[in-house]
């Protein structure tokens, strides 16, 4: 938790975020994804100033994991003092301990954000889908609650001003803009008209803005012209790859040249033969894109 300290900007995690798309996808399936398609809305996680502490607590959490489809999972709310925004034990359940950062006393409009990213901990341990490292682990739980429709509230918690700055999460508000991005653009959402932090609309909409050049790279039919002309002197030469290039070549079995690029949704490696105009079908995700190899 960034607070009033400086604030991590840009994309620095962003193949670790890709990673953790696919690895959902691989573990989940399309069709489990798609059950995700409405997100939390602030109506359900508004907690004022009047209301009681721990029982508005609970009630944020206990929505959380409803939307998180985790039923039978209970979790026991306090608050410490403490150097993270929040901690949870993970055990068999069904009843989970977290804390909260007693800062959340006088800030519970925040509350809902720091319990989405603990609930994605309990939800992705019963999944059994985690990374090798704990840095690694934590951008998998971030980007898992911003795909799944809970971690817009993480990134309108990013407040940051002359003076003062405050960020919940491991992304940076960039990469939770793309993350959020990815989600819009799958279900066509537009989750800015609930942002009440400003800071975190330019991060969306930076977010977005990089989410939309995943499906403006060749061989995909809606990259640019730069990006086709270069496309067409690399095919021509079947030169290696150029550092950063998002596709690459290779001769097929038969000896036919294969274009090998990332899906834009879910970010699986596609491989088709080099031979035109082609409609293709990610084998991971199921989106139909339109290539011209």
């Amino acid at each position: 938790m960034a607070d009033g300290g400086p604030v991590e900007h840009g994309f620095p995690h962003l193949e670790t975020v890709r990673a953790a798309i696919n690895a959902l996808y691989r573990r989940l399936s399309p069709t489990t994804v798609q059950t995700f398609s409405a997100s939390v809305v602030p109506a359900d996680v508004a907690f004022c100033d009047t209301d009681d502490l721990h029982l508005g607590a609970q009630r944020v959490a206990r929505e959380i994991v409803r939307h998180f489809r985790l039923p039978d999972a209970r979790l026991i709310v306090c608050f410490r003092e403490m150097t993270h925004a929040a901690n949870i034990e993970l055990t068999a359940g069904p009843e989970y301990f977290v804390e909260l950062n007693d800062r959340f006393r006088t800030h519970r409009e925040d509350i809902g954000a720091a319990l989405a990213h603990e609930v994605a901990h309990v939800y992705l341990h019963r999944l059994d889908l985690a990374f090798p490292t704990t840095a690694e682990n934590e951008i998998l739980t971030d980007t898992v609650t911003t795909y799944l429709g809970a971690g817009w509230l993480l990134l309108d918690a990013y407040r940051e001003d002359k003076i003062s700055s405050q960020k919940l999460g491991y992304l940076t508000p960039e990469e939770f803009g793309y993350v959020l991005a990815k989600r819009s653009l799958l279900f066509q959402e537009d989750p800015s008209v609930w942002f009440t932090s400003a800071q975190a609309y330019t991060a969306y909409t930076r977010g977005l803005a990089r989410a939309r050049r995943d499906e403006q790279q060749p061989p995909l039919t809606g990259a640019g012209w730069a990006g086709r002309r270069r496309y067409a002197h690399d095919r021509r030469h079947a030169v290696p790859a150029p550092p950063g290039s998002p596709y690459s070549f290779a001769p097929g079995p038969s000896g036919d040249l294969r274009v090998s690029f990332p899906c834009p949704t879910c970010h699986q490696r596609i491989r088709l033969p080099v031979r035109g105009r082609v409609r293709a079908r990610c084998g991971l995700c199921r989106t139909v894109l339109e290539c011209d190899t």
